[in-house]
């Protein structure tokens, strides 16, 4: 059984507080590691070295920051197999899908490369007699990013890739259900020559985070979670004068016209739905075929690919997707079915009794897909978060668009359709932070914004992007004026341009 402790000022901090979680293997429920949850004193230790460490690297130049993230991009790369393989360890899901992970996280790297160009400001010559103006962006000071389980390696690096570029230094609290490959990713920003103390991993439970967000150190936080915590944290953080962006909760759906390709929609259904066990907060739960015989061609097509879906561990290089994280999240899953099934929706596919040999005691879950789901049924206003695909039947488009429009989740959603007409007015009126035209998770790349509508978002500026580097530094504006030509003497009126 192996120890996993903190990262702090450079190095691995061995835990002091006497309190851990155990780390499970989700495709076996045997207990594989320990991971140490930190105390006052070790997040005070974090803090500080972070705060020993940031003036100099704010005042290294963005082209030398950048080379950290040149080197780091390059590592990354060498250790892709290393870094997904101990992804899957501790998530359970595919390989593959691990090294999805890391690479979407690895893109934002590389987008910070262009920090030189991406921190330059604006300049005025003669705004005024002999005014110049410009403004200047600059680091936040100390961030700290609370990031969850389903992507251990993307989301942490979403974070934390921008706020370094950008001159901070960095407190990352990861999930405690799989948290090695954060301090991997710590190690590897060191030997990308990233001065000791500005990345520092301190793992911990709610302790922690209420430590991060009511420290008076620290500027800026950034968190991923459920909506009633991306609330807490939020408003917690707003409270302590923080700037804070927080992403909650999803219920994502996707609209199939008559006209679409259904070969393509179920096939985009199938990896949106079940790819990760749908652990992702842009999977697809809700599929919302229009007309009757799209929705019954739409079954026809659907049932027997999640029946023939292939479910394993992670070492096992031909399955679809593996188990759920832990046991209270099959038992959540299992008890959403279950309601499902009470509340009279139709379960076309059962997957709740799947058990995988030699792997009785793994947290699985078989793909389940449900029909005739309405919007009053708690399966269709709940992130159920596990491999459940809802199918709510719509009479026209109209009916399918009003769906997401009034669920109180607002982060992905998409069309299938071959009518451009169609897909530009879903487009301009749907009311969804990111949405996909025949693309079914419409996650933007690196160099666009991520972030949701609604209960699924709080806080002004997005993930990634150009708002990642608005978030993680503050504008200041200057006004110059030098002596020749000043005129003599006191004004006491409004100074003007007139």
């Amino acid at each position: 059984m192996y120890q996993v402790g903190h990262f702090i000022g450079g190095k691995h901090v061995a835990g002091t507080s006497g309190q851990t979680q155990p780390i499970y293997n989700p495709a076996t429920g045997e207990i594989q590691g320990e991971v140490s949850l930190a105390s006052a004193a070790e997040l005070n230790a974090a803090v500080e070295n972070a705060k020993a460490a940031q003036p100099k690297w704010a005042a290294t130049n963005p082209q030398r920051r950048a080379r950290v993230f040149i080197k780091f991009v390059e590592l990354l790369n060498q250790h892709m197999d290393e870094l997904a393989a101990l992804l899957s360890r501790e998530h359970g899901k595919t390989i593959e899908d691990a090294k999805g992970d890391i690479v979407r996280g690895l893109e934002v790297c590389e987008f910070v490369i262009g920090i030189p160009h991406l921190s330059k400001s604006e300049f005025t010559e003669g705004a005024g007699p002999n005014i110049d103006m410009y403004s200047i962006r600059q680091p936040v000071g100390i961030g700290a990013g609370i990031t969850p389980f389903n992507f251990p390696g993307m989301i942490p690096m979403w974070m934390f890739a921008p706020a370094i570029a950008c001159g901070n230094a960095f407190i990352l609290k990861p999930s405690e259900r799989d948290p090695s490959v954060p301090i991997r990713l710590a190690e590897l920003m060191i030997e990308a020559g990233l001065p000791a103390g500005i990345l520092n991993v301190v793992n911990g439970d709610k302790a922690a985070v209420d430590g991060l967000l009511t420290h008076p150190d620290i500027g800026g936080i950034s968190f991923v979670g459920s909506t009633p915590i991306a609330r807490y944290v939020y408003g917690t953080a707003a409270m302590n004068g923080k700037r804070a962006q927080c992403f909650g909760g999803a219920k994502n759906h996707m609209i199939i016209m008559p006209d679409a390709d259904l070969d393509q929609a179920a096939n985009a259904l199938m990896g949106a739905g079940y790819g990760s066990a749908g652990e992702r907060c842009m999977a697809i739960s809700v599929a919302v075929p229009v007309g009757e015989e799209t929705a019954n061609r739409l079954i026809e097509k659907l049932t027997p690919m999640v029946e023939s879906l292939r479910i394993g561990p992670y070492t096992d290089d031909k399955a679809d997707m593996g188990p759920v994280i832990t046991k209270a999240a099959r038992e959540r899953i299992l008890g959403l079915i279950d309601k499902g099934v009470e509340e009279g929706a139709k379960l076309v596919v059962d997957g709740r009794g799947f058990k995988l040999q030699g792997y009785e005691n793994g947290y699985f879950v078989g793909g389940c897909l449900f029909d005739n789901v309405t919007p009053e049924m708690d399966i269709y206003k709940t992130e159920i978060f596990g491999p459940v695909l809802s199918v709510v039947r719509a009479k026209n488009y109209e009916e399918a668009l009003s769906l997401p429009m009034k669920h109180e989740y607002g982060n992905g959603v998409a069309i299938f359709t071959r009518d451009g007409d169609a897909a530009r007015d879903f487009a301009s009126r749907i009311n969804i932070g990111m949405v996909g035209i025949n693309v079914p998770i419409p996650v933007p790349l690196a160099y666009h914004s991520f972030g949701g509508w609604k209960a699924s978002a709080f806080g002004d500026l997005n993930q990634h992007g150009t708002d990642a580097i608005k978030f993680w530094t503050r504008t200041k504006t200057v006004t110059s004026r030098w002596p020749s030509g000043i005129k003599s003497g006191a004004e006491f009126v409004m100074p003007t341009m007139k």
